[in-house]
């Protein structure tokens, strides 16, 4: 479920007014709004590589990775493309792909089909000299740059269906608003809103980060740098 970005900003100007820190305009507040969204949905990969190093366990409601796989999930995306011509090849354009993952080409049109390999840019001519691994119709491969799919070979039929399996960049949210006409008041528009798309449970987490950028500092905020500080003060000391 997507955090209600209205939400968000009414907990980030409760503060601000509480701490006398004036007022963050929607203008402001939606380009903060976004670093912020992003810098939490990269954090999801960092930590999704640290909890692999540790050990799991299957208590119901204590399985981290199964939270961040929930997480990560709101950002897979399953999208059928179809091939046309470019620059001799048959080609497809992706847009909004963090991490591309399986690429299924649907040669009768449907499912199964077959997942098609990956190669380097570099590697094409290459794998084309050899017999035994240049590309066919029953086996092709692609290249992926600058968002295009390239497949090889490069007789393959133009207008096949392919099916692409990726992990997508979360939309920037916008808190939209209209300017109440005789006091000039910023007035929340949800139809020229969007939400948020990380996950709810951390709501907490973006209305933090957003303060700090607004320059407010929280209790959480400061324990977790003064923590940091004498971490690395006893690194420091240990290694004299």
């Amino acid at each position: 479920m997507a955090i209600n970005i209205n939400s968000v900003y009414k907990a980030v100007l409760v503060v601000l007014q509480q701490e006398k820190r004036g007022v963050l305009t929607p203008v402001e507040f939606n380009k903060i709004a976004a670093q912020s969204q992003q810098e939490i949905y990269t954090s999801y990969f960092d930590e999704l590589n640290q909890l692999l190093r540790m050990p799991q366990t299957s208590l119901a409601y204590a399985d981290r990775m199964a939270l961040l796989d929930e997480k990560i999930q709101i950002f897979k995306r399953v999208e059928t493309k179809t091939t046309a011509a470019v620059g001799g090849f048959p080609a497809t354009t992706l847009s909004n792909v963090n991490e591309l993952g399986s690429v299924i080409y649907l040669a009768g049109g449907t499912a199964p089909g077959r997942e098609v390999q990956r190669i380097q840019k570099q590697d094409v001519y290459t794998v084309n000299e050899s017999p035994l691994t240049a590309p066919t119709a029953f086996y092709p491969v692609y290249t992926y740059e600058n968002n295009v799919l390239t497949f090889y070979p490069s007789t393959l039929p133009l207008g096949a269906n392919i099916s692409v399996n990726y992990l997508a960049f979360p939309v920037d949210p916008v808190w939209g608003f209209e300017i109440e006409p005789n006091l000039g008041n910023y007035i929340y528009n949800a139809q020229n809103s969007v939400n948020f798309e990380i996950h709810q449970s951390d709501q907490p987490l973006l209305v933090d980060k957003i303060l700090g950028y607004a320059g407010v500092m929280t209790k959480d905020q400061l324990a977790l740098s003064l923590a940091t500080g004498k971490e690395q003060q006893i690194n420091v000391d240990n290694q004299k």
